[in-house]
Formats: structure tokens, sequence, C-alpha cells
């Protein structure tokens, strides 16, 4: 494919060129038969509960959403690739995050085996959890960069921006970046359903993208067909994908992180109950219902939450947009109705850091 236009296009293209190329070489995912997985006694619902898993401790370690996605691909082309156990699903699941982590985090940013273990609450040894890496690298025949659907989803929405910029002019408070990270939260909401295994990150990323800019403008389709060109993903199996991305996401609800303060005084949770009988009885049912409905999958400690539903438009995922930002020049512009580094943020952490009250604990999601 002949590269031309300006040089950021060629950048896009060549790099779009490039993971196509890995994608082809490298794409593999277990194929489920029934239901189980073939050959094993692994289910659908197991096999989300440990792509969840992995979510939830890529989250609690803050490693960044391209980190998930690796790991995902990991554990798919393993799954691929042997037959597994149903015991041993969580133990992989952590090392193919703990494989993913060497590659794409900062050394400081990765904990020991040891921590993870401890912090994640997984029923895993870090000796365990060691072995299995070596496991899954004689499997994958330590070939391990491969370019994830995340990958796909980056490139292609910096080809829409770069040359459709006006494309989210339907959304005027919502920059490039911020609008990358609420497609990657989306595209992880697929990622967990097995029902999409059977596409490829290239064709799952290019339709996400579509649902979108469907909903956000009538012009939608000279991008899409653009990029399904250059792509050269099969119109069938786009069409096929679509539709069950779309029936997929009927369910999602964009969600921010609601925090609830859980004193650690004893006197001081009297009170609260007394005072907040409705509420914090609520919250504390549910926190006993939800640890002891994860069974053998715990969610870590540290990482418990309570979901406050949202309108999509109105969701703001932080935890992406600071990565993001910086693909598109946007670090140090305050957004509309937010104050700059230098202004009034500073003063609020300044307060915070000297505030006399415990720190607020987060408590579990109510379904």
């Amino acid at each position: 494919m002949k590269c031309t236009g300006p040089p950021e296009s060629q950048k896009l293209a060549l790099a779009m060129e490039h993971a196509l190329a890995r994608e082809t070489e490298t794409w593999k995912v277990p194929l489920f038969h029934g239901f189980t997985l073939k050959g094993t006694d692994i289910s659908p619902f197991y096999y989300q509960k440990a792509i969840l898993w992995i979510r939830e401790l890529s989250s609690l370690f803050q490693f960044c959403s391209e980190t998930f996605a690796l790991a995902v691909s990991f554990f798919n082309r393993l799954l691929a690739s042997v037959k597994a156990q149903l015991k041993y699903l969580q133990c992989i699941a952590t090392a193919c995050l703990v494989l993913a982590a060497k590659l794409n985090e900062e050394d400081e940013i990765i904990p020991s085996v040891k921590k993870l273990a401890v912090q994640s609450g997984c029923k895993c040894s870090p000796a365990e959890i060691v072995r299995m890496e070596r496991i899954i690298l004689n499997k994958l025949h330590w070939d391990l960069y491969t370019a994830t659907s995340i990958d796909f989803l980056n490139i292609f929405h910096a080809m829409v921006m770069s040359k459709w910029p006006h494309l989210l002019n339907g959304l005027p408070q919502r920059n490039p970046s911020r609008h990358a990270a609420f497609l990657t939260k989306q595209l992880q909401h697929c990622m967990a359903c097995h029902q999409v295994l059977q596409f490829k990150g290239s064709t799952l990323a290019l339709v996400i993208i579509t649902l979108e800019l469907e909903r956000l403008t009538p012009d939608w389709f000279p991008a899409i067909t653009d990029l399904l060109k250059k792509a050269q993903i099969d119109s069938t199996q786009f069409i096929h994908c679509k539709e069950l991305v779309d029936q997929h996401l009927l369910g999602f609800q964009p969600s921010n992180a609601v925090y609830i303060f859980n004193p650690a005084n004893q006197n001081i949770q009297t009170h609260l109950g007394k005072r907040l009988p409705c509420c914090y009885s609520i919250v504390k049912q549910t926190t006993q219902i939800n640890s002891g409905a994860r069974g053998s999958w715990p969610g870590p400690p540290a990482f418990i939450l309570l979901r406050a539903k949202t309108h999509e438009d109105d969701m703001q995922p932080d935890e992406f947009y600071d990565g993001f930002k910086y693909l598109y020049n946007e670090d140090g512009i305050p957004e509309a109705g937010q104050t700059s580094s230098m202004g009034g943020s500073d003063n609020q952490r300044q307060e915070e850091g000297n505030s006399t009250c415990p720190p607020l604990q987060p408590v579990p999601p109510i379904d």
C-alpha cells in the first residue's frame, strides 16, 4: 500500500499497515462449542470472569489500556493453543497481565510478583504465577509482540480526526482524546464478550468507531468507507460484528465511581448507622453480598467500587484521558468548565492534603 498525503497521514498509514501485518501473523482465538470452550470445562461465564479479572487488576495497578488489551491477547492465544483447565484459569489470567505489564509499563509501576499475588487477592502463590509465565512464553514461542484492538482503535480514531475533525462538532465539550478514552471504555466492555472473539481486533475497533459516528453525525459513511478500504476489512465480517456489538452495547452504561466514606472508628460507624440507616445499611449489606458472591474469584481489596449510572455524554473516563491527551497535543489545555493546572485545582489538592478526615474508601458495585 503506497502512502500519500501529509507526513502525519503517512505515519498513520504505515502504522496501520504494520499493525495489520502483525495481526495476520499472530491472531488466534479460542472457539466455543456449545456451552464450553472446545476441549475444556471453561464456559463463557468463566471466560468473561477471567477477562474482567484482568481488567480489575489492570485498573488496580494503574496499567494503561494497551497493557490490558495485550494481556487479553495473550490469554486468547494461549486458550486457542492448549486445553486449559478451569482451576488454572485465574492463574493464567494473572500471568498474562504480568507479561503484558513487563512489555508495556515502566519498571517502577510494575509490582513484584509477591506484591501482586497479595494485593490482587488471587489464590495463586508467587511461584505458581512465575511458573505459569514460563508456560505461556513457551506456548506462544516467545512471540509476544502483536497488534491489539486498542492499537487499531487509536490508529483509526487518529485517522478519522485528522481527516474529518468536524465529526465531533456534535459534542463541543468532548475533545479527540476524551472521545478516544470513551471509545476505549466501550471496546473493553466488548472484549469480555465471547461472541465477538471470532472477529479480529481491527474489525472490532472499526465497528466501535462506526457505531459511535453513526450516533454523532449523518456524515459518518465516507469516513468509515475509507477506513474499510484502507484496512482491507471483509465487509461481511464487519456487518456481522457490527450487529453483535450493537446488541452488546445496549446494556453498556458508562459510569463514574462514587466513593463513600468508610470510617475506621467503630463509634463513627455506629453514628453513621443511626444518622443514615437506609444508605449505610444498603452499602454494608451490598459489601457482604458481593464478597460472598465472588467465590473463588475475589475482587482486589483496593478495587471495590459503587457505580452510579450517568448519561454517556456526561461520563469522563479520566483514567484513560490522561494518556490519550498526549496523542492530540492537548496537555495543559483546560477544557470548558475546568481550571488550569496553575489555578484552583492546585488549591483544592492542597486543601485535600491538609484535611484531617480519613481517606475515602471505595465500596462495591450495586448490580
